[in-house]
């Protein structure tokens, strides 16, 4: 275990380099949700990222629709495929841990709860800045190819997707953002949309910033074919 710049890795016994490779970040929720069709659409996007070889980077978490994506993907691609990364604070909700050994009101040791073998590499960050900092840095690293996917989930995963729109708004990063709207999940974030460029708080240009699709296969080809949006700010973001 090695600390720098506030994190924690926790790599387990891994023996090989992750390879260099497109990566796709996906927000979705610790829950499973009340219909079946969330956690098979987390299989088939699984199944999908193993078909095109991209990585994936999701917020750590081994249960609900998070485990699923990640258990899936690691049983076809391997653990290097999968990176999760968490806040030290949510080891407790979002991964399995021994309840005897971490009750209530006791810290979780994250090597109670770090199954590589199952879910892929893992880091344990100090805060959600530093998570989603990380995530959205891995997919600007991985290149061409990658972008951001929300399956479903709550608060949490709106706000992640969120934010990437505004980065990409921003100029902060270029990547996709596609939105896996899974029996009509979605729908009141996209008329929203709708109803937001039509009430002048954004602008039509940058109405396409966040796409949706209805299946694993259309998350695919909206990844390969997403145009960036002409109404993006042209900021400079690097410059001291």
């Amino acid at each position: 275990m090695a600390t720098t710049n506030g994190t924690t890795n926790n790599t387990g016994p891994s023996t090989s380099t992750p390879q260099r490779r497109p990566t796709v970040c996906v927000f979705c929720g610790a829950s499973p949700g009340t219909s079946p069709s969330h956690l098979a659409a987390a299989r088939a996007l699984a199944h999908v990222l193993h078909s095109a070889n991209l990585n994936l980077v999701y917020g750590g978490g081994t249960v609900g629709i998070m485990g699923e994506i990640a258990k899936t993907l690691v049983a076809l691609s391997g653990p290097n495929s999968v990176h999760g990364i968490i806040p030290k604070a949510l080891l407790r909700y979002e991964r399995s841990y021994i309840e005897d050994e971490a009750g209530e009101g006791k810290e979780v040791d994250p090597r109670k709860t770090i199954d590589e073998k199952t879910y892929g590499r893992t880091t344990v960050v100090r805060d959600m800045h530093t998570r989603k900092q990380m995530m959205a840095q891995e997919v600007s690293d991985g290149g061409a190819g990658g972008g951001f996917v929300s399956l479903s989930g709550g608060y949490g995963t709106l706000e992640e997707t969120m934010e990437m729109v505004t980065w990409n708004q921003l100029g902060i990063h270029a990547h996709p953002v596609v939105l896996f709207d899974v029996d009509g999940y979605w729908e009141p974030i996209i008329q929203w949309v709708r109803n937001s460029v039509g009430a002048g708080f954004i602008a039509e240009n940058n109405a396409g910033i966040m796409v949706a699709a209805k299946t694993a296969e259309e998350v695919l080809e909206r990844l390969r074919d997403y145009q960036t949006a002409e109404g993006r700010f042209k900021l400079k973001w690097n410059e001291k």
